[in-house]
Parts: structure tokens; sequence; C-alpha cells
């Protein structure tokens, strides 16, 4: 296991290496420069080119690139912002609380509904609550993001006023944007839930449980639900890394100082500094949480385990 989770993390220099590249390829195709979007195009031609070359703009793509990774390697360097003209590190550090409590809490609330929910629709096979749980499952997922968050937003801080309408302060600013997240992602786990648990029961091994007498509970909570949860856990584990990317549309609709509105701010700025440290670090928190998505594997199901420890062979 050990050899396996060195390997893996060992894995991340390449993948990030290659979030660099391609992020700062993108940033350089784009057109407009940092000096011209800060001081406006009414700016002196002069005073932009002052100003892009304070930034080392001037130089060439690969210089930049090499510049960047330099300074990322030998000094854990992320740079300094553009605009704000403050180190990255202190944009993340300012942000980034809201946006892991944010995929927390809405990581939570998501897989309570989601997977009791999938798992009660899969006991009770063609019932009329499996129905009703399968049809609200698929008006939820259809349900657009920024719609949901726009309706909210109306019913419960505008006409009721009962949860404020912006802000991270206090948890009561998180209610409405942990329910717009977590509701779309919950429709998706039910379903997924459903699905794993009825290919589950009708394995073989579940049907020797029952025909040695075991009770329906066991059979269920014991026997199918630990192999049905690898592709939840799996989906569980995407969905709360692409979370700690910042729930965009949340954010933005309840101005939540988060991950997403630092780097939806900084891409129109073209701050590329932001840009660039807040997707690596969001990309390294992602490569984590799919390793510990697959060290949960080794937990759940004893199989994995064994072919952790034998390092991928067969035994003889």
């Amino acid at each position: 296991m050990q050899k396996y989770i060195l390997k893996r993390i060992l894995y991340m220099i390449p993948v990030l290496l290659g979030v660099a590249f391609l992020v700062f390829a993108i940033l350089a195709l784009t057109p407009g420069d940092p000096g011209s979007i800060i001081l406006g195009i009414t700016a002196k031609q002069e005073d932009i080119a002052a100003l892009n070359a304070q930034f080392g703009y001037d130089k060439p793509f690969l210089v930049r690139f090499f510049n960047y990774i330099k300074d990322l390697v030998l000094h854990f360097d992320l740079g300094t912002s553009y605009s704000r003209r403050q180190p990255v590190v202190n944009d993340i550090k300012a942000r980034f609380p809201n946006t892991l409590l944010l995929a927390l809490m809405s990581m939570a609330l998501s897989a309570l509904i989601g997977v009791s929910l999938g798992i009660l629709s899969a006991v009770r096979q063609y019932s009329a609550l499996d129905h009703v749980l399968v049809v609200v499952a698929l008006v939820f997922a259809s349900i657009p993001g920024f719609w949901l968050a726009l309706m909210l937003l109306l019913v419960f801080s505008l006409h009721l006023k009962w949860l404020p309408s912006f802000g991270a302060d206090t948890l009561k600013h998180f209610i409405l944007p942990t329910v717009t997240v977590s509701l779309t992602s919950a429709a998706g786990l039910l379903r997924l839930t459903r699905a794993s648990m009825l290919e589950t029961v009708r394995q073989e091994y579940i049907r020797t449980a029952r025909a040695k007498g075991a009770g329906e509970k066991v059979v269920i909570w014991r026997h199918a639900l630990r192999n049905a949860l690898i592709p939840v856990i799996t989906t569980m584990g995407t969905s709360f890394g692409a979370s700690l990317g910042g729930a965009i549309i949340a954010e933005t609709v309840f101005a939540m100082p988060g991950m997403g509105t630092l780097l939806t701010s900084a891409i129109r700025q073209k701050d590329v500094p932001v840009v660039m440290g807040a997707t690596l670090f969001l990309a390294l928190l992602f490569s984590v949480v799919v390793l510990v998505v697959d060290i949960l594997y080794a937990f759940i199901d004893p199989r994995i385990r064994a072919k952790y420890e034998n390092g991928g062979k067969r035994r003889e």
C-alpha cells in the first residue's frame, strides 16, 4: 500500500506540470495583456508597455513559463497578483476556507439525501415511493444550477427574508449556496446508488446469503451496500474535488468570496499569477482527493486491498 501511495504521489508531478503548461498557454493565446486591462484602453502605450515589462509580460512565452516554474519549484512562490499587488498565497488563504466549507457542507448534504434515498428506492423497487423518488431525481438533475440559485434567492432572501442573500460571514450565508450545489448532486447520487444497489442485490453471493437465512437488513447493509458504494464513492470524490474548484454558479449568484469568484475575476483581468496559482492549488487538491478515494476502496473491498498489498501482481 505504501508503494502504491508513493507511486501515485510521484504521478502528481507530471500532472501538475501538464496543467501548468496548458493553463499558461491558454492565457498566453487569449487576446489582451495585463497592462491594457489594468490601465484601460485610454492609457498611453508607453505606460502600458512599462507595466507589462514590470510584470515580465514582454518576454517570450517559454521564458515566462520557465521563470514561473523555477520560482515555484525553488522558492515555492506562486507569484504576485498583477491587479492587487499582493502575493497570490494571500488571496488563496482568504478565499479557500469559504470554498472548502461550502464543498464539505454540500458533499455531506448531497450524500445524506442521495445515498439514503437511493438505498430506499432500490429496496422498494417498483413501489410508488420508488417512482416518486426517480421522478424527483430526474427533475432536480434537469434543473439548471443558476435557475435554482435564483429561485432560492428570490424566495428565501427577498420575499421571506429568512436567509442572507450574499456574503460568507456566518453559517447562515452558506445555507442557500449549499442547497444549490447539493440538490443537483444529490439527484445524481440517488440515481447512481439505486442502480448500483439493484445490480448488487442480483449477484450470486447475495442469493447465497439469503439462502443461508441472513435477515434482509443484514443482506442489504452488510453484504450489498459495501460493494454498491464503490461507484458512489468515486462520484462523491470527483464531485467534492470539483466543488473545491469553487461552485462558480453558487458563489457568483450569492456573491460569496471563494475560489470560483477569485478565478473568474482573475481570468477577466488576465491576472496570470492568480489564475496559475489558484489552478495549480486546486489541481493538487483534486489529485489528493482522488488518491484518498482510491485508498478508501481498499477499506471497503478486501480484494482491492489485496491487490494493493501485492503491488498489482497476482498470487502464484
